[in-house]
């Protein structure tokens, strides 16, 4: 399971935060039990994209064979 600080990867797109899948972020926050995580999405200068509460089956942990991608989302302020 999950746990504070770990890099995850997300399985499924979350448009309302316009997050997609593949996005890797890091938990910030694990309910008991595992039953849900809040998220933080940075962009690459460090700020903040997205902060967001998933499902376990919305994200699996980071493999030494992801790599990371850049693309452009609209920064939440």
């Amino acid at each position: 399971m999950f746990k504070e600080f770990d890099c995850v990867v997300l399985t499924t797109d979350i448009p309302e935060d316009g997050l997609r899948k593949s996005d890797v972020g890091t938990v910030v926050h694990a309910y008991p039990e595992g039953r849900a995580f809040i998220v933080e999405f940075l962009a690459l200068d460090g700020s903040t994209a997205a902060v967001t509460e998933v499902l376990p089956s919305q994200i699996r942990a980071v493999t030494a064979s992801d790599i990371t991608h850049a693309r452009t989302i609209e920064v939440q302020t």
